[in-house]
């Protein structure tokens, strides 16, 4: 018996996709976001974090499925959005900084350069 090619474009499957966990109050509760396709790699996840699209984010998920597997991102993503805002300078949210403080698995203190003396 001859088997029939799938219908899902195997291309649209075949990289990492992230989904966020977002906490939208006691009244509404948490919820994974509903996400255009093409903003589910992990660049554009970032970007939005930073930029405040997502307020209360819990946890991030990362899955392939052509590959078959998925994990927990959550600490990966929040080390990359402290390793951001310490070499850019972003303004970090309340909320967001809790995000980074209760899942990051480093920290990325900035030392900031002192003025020599004597040096105009």
């Amino acid at each position: 018996m001859r088997s029939s090619p799938s219908i899902v474009p195997a291309d649209r499957l075949d990289h990492d996709i992230y989904l966020v966990l977002e906490d939208f109050g006691a009244r509404a509760g948490c919820a994974w976001r509903e996400t255009d396709e093409a903003d589910t790699d992990r660049e554009t996840i970032l970007r939005h974090i930073i930029s405040g699209q997502y307020a209360y984010p819990l946890r991030i998920v990362c899955f392939n499925p052509v590959e078959g597997w998925s994990r927990d991102a959550t600490s990966d993503i929040a080390d990359a959005l402290a390793e951001r805002a310490a070499h850019t300078g972003a303004e970090i949210p309340p909320a967001l900084q809790d995000f980074i403080n209760t899942n990051a698995t480093r920290s990325f203190d900035v030392q900031l350069a002192l003025p020599l003396r004597g040096v105009a």
